[in-house]
């Protein structure tokens, strides 16, 4: 509950997360893939909403902070495009129907608690298309950082019993701790 408080109080100040400019390997999946329907869980102000929106893809963003929300609606409306936007929590996107070629998790995977790991996977499984692709980024947990926000190997083996692993790329977060850029696809 404390950590759900935080991130709703980070949006009234400037949270270190939100650069307001897309990655690269986001950036690289656009420019190598026909547009299609995508979705962003933890959208927070939308950044990414807008540049997949702006390279012809129809976008849904999730995220549980209202004000993210609203930020974003205002961000899409500045950039006159379309995109659908909700305040949902991604543990229980009951809401959400139909599939989507891209999904997008830039943060929001490795700051659920575990309990609601298998919810998550549940819902994202669902979600993608047969060849659809789930790109997540994460930060890796080491075995002394139990209350910081991130994954162990054992979370990233979690979730190759439900995809296919198809490229990791790790890396550190501003030179801080180490991350990393995971692409999955649906196991057939």
């Amino acid at each position: 509950m404390l950590r759900r408080l935080w991130f709703i109080l980070e949006y009234y100040k400037n949270p270190v997360w939100d650069t307001g400019t897309s990655p690269p390997e986001l950036l690289s999946f656009i420019a190598t893939h026909n547009p299609g329907r995508a979705l962003d869980l933890g959208c927070g102000t939308g950044t990414n909403v807008v540049t997949l929106a702006k390279s012809g893809w129809q976008v849904t963003g999730i995220d549980y902070v209202s004000r993210a929300i609203r930020i974003a609606q205002k961000k899409a409306q500045k950039n006159s495009v379309k995109v659908e936007l909700l305040q949902e929590d991604v543990t229980h996107l009951d809401s959400i129907s139909g599939k989507f070629d891209l999904i997008l998790d830039m943060g929001c995977f490795h700051s659920l608690m575990p309990k609601d790991h298998s919810n998550y996977i549940a819902a994202v499984h669902r979600l993608l298309a047969k060849n659809g692709t789930y790109l997540l980024y994460v930060f890796i947990k080491g075995q002394l950082e139990a209350q910081r926000p991130g994954v162990t190997e054992e979370d990233i083996i979690k979730l190759t019993y439900v995809f296919k692993l198809m490229s990791r790329a790790d890396g550190t977060e501003r030179d801080i701790r180490p991350s990393a850029w995971l692409s999955f696809q649906n196991k057939q």
